[in-house]
């Protein structure tokens, strides 16, 4: 039976969500529930929709693009189908970058998926968000004690201290804002007011 993971959304073709041209895919629950994330409508596990890695996969590789995201909600909270469509994506030639509230040393050992999930991934960012350690040098992350880890070479040469943050407005027919990339919660208010949009997707 093929794996299925509980998706929020996709984005396919941003430059937002990590180096070069991706696809990133927001994982549906959080158990970590971070006070002040960005993303607390993504903190239940109900919701979202099932989706086959078999089809993500292939819907990124239409986009051409040079890998994937994975972000939360909580990807080791869906460790085996998050370990499946990273080791799909790395199959199909495709770089993997994940985001976890956890730290590194916590999730070793964790189980065996878990593992196979930091086995297919490229560079990790890990740790909880805190709000009271707001981070402003580094591109991606939120709060300071966040760190990238590199589990392989594809990605030694991504500095996230120059690479400047950036954000992808996508406006559908419907007039629904759709936003990806990094924008705090004061920002994320004064876009929305300043736009005069009553309706939007958040990242």
């Amino acid at each position: 039976m093929p794996s299925a993971l509980r998706v929020a959304r996709v984005l396919h073709a941003t430059r937002a969500e990590g180096p070069h041209l991706r696809s990133a895919i927001w994982v549906q629950g959080c158990s970590i529930r971070c006070k002040g994330c960005i993303n607390p409508h993504l903190f239940t596990e109900r919701g979202g929709t099932l989706r086959e890695v078999g089809d993500i996969i292939a819907e990124a590789q239409q986009h051409e693009v040079e890998g994937i995201t994975l972000i939360g909600g909580e990807p080791f909270d869906q460790a085996a189908a998050g370990a499946d469509l990273a080791e799909a994506a790395q199959a199909a030639g495709l770089g993997v970058l994940t985001f976890t509230g956890y730290t590194m040393e916590s999730l070793q050992n964790r189980d065996p998926d878990a593992a196979r999930l930091i086995d297919a991934t490229d560079l990790l960012v890990d740790g909880p968000y805190r709000e009271d350690e707001p981070e402003t040098e580094r591109a991606l992350i939120g709060s300071a004690n966040q760190r990238f880890i590199h589990l392989s070479s594809r990605y030694e040469d991504y500095d996230p201290a120059w690479a400047p943050n950036r954000v992808d407005v996508r406006i559908h027919p419907d007039g629904t804002v759709e936003l990806g990339g990094f924008l705090d919660s004061e920002n994320l208010r004064e876009f929305s007011a300043q736009s005069g949009l009553l309706r939007r997707r958040r990242s």
